[in-house]
């Protein structure tokens, strides 16, 4: 079965963009309850790229699969989630990057470096960490797991913040998020 990726952002309405997050079918793995934990020799580096056992992992559809099925426990240990497996993964600072953004209709959406769509709001909140020297900004992605702003989605939001004030604050989805670190 081919894959076909969402349309450009750029070019999407915010319901478009809503039909595009809607039509993303993950699997239900809050349900599951696997009796097996392992380490699943995997790990995500901060610039997103997913390695097994030392490899890359080249086959952008596994990675998109494994994406759905991934997890990060209130510990902070991400894993796997299977209905007969729990594997533990390593990831270095967040389990996507975001790659993209765009207002639209006061509502901010992105897309991740697994083509998926999301749109911030208070149930995907934006997040600043870092301090004044090293910022850095987050995406609330689903199951605890989170994007980190790759450099010119960072400056994408920081131009529609600049847009709406000089508060260094965005508006999304009715919620109001501050881009400096506290």
């Amino acid at each position: 079965m081919p894959y076909d990726p969402p349309p450009e952002l750029a070019g999407l309405s915010l319901s478009q963009i809503a039909e595009q997050v809607a039509l993303r079918k993950l699997p239900p793995v809050e349900t599951w309850t696997p009796e097996t934990e392992t380490e699943s020799l995997m790990r995500i580096a901060a610039d997103g790229t997913w390695y097994h056992d030392g490899g890359v992992i080249k086959r952008e559809s596994m990675v998109r699969a494994f994406a759905g099925l991934l997890i990060k426990e209130d510990s902070g240990q991400h894993c796997l989630v299977t209905p007969y497996e729990k594997s533990r993964i390593e990831v270095e600072d967040a389990a996507f990057i975001a790659v993209d953004a765009v207002e639209r209709d006061g509502s901010i959406a992105f897309r991740l470096n697994t083509d998926e769509l999301v749109v911030a709001g208070p149930d995907h909140p934006i997040i600043a960490r870092g301090d004044a020297e090293r910022p850095a900004l987050y995406l609330a992605v689903r199951r605890g797991c989170e994007a980190r702003l790759n450099r010119s989605t960072y400056e994408q939001l920081a131009e529609i913040a600049l847009a709406a004030g000089e508060d260094w604050q965005v508006t999304s989805g009715g919620a109001t998020f501050s881009l400096l670190p506290a």
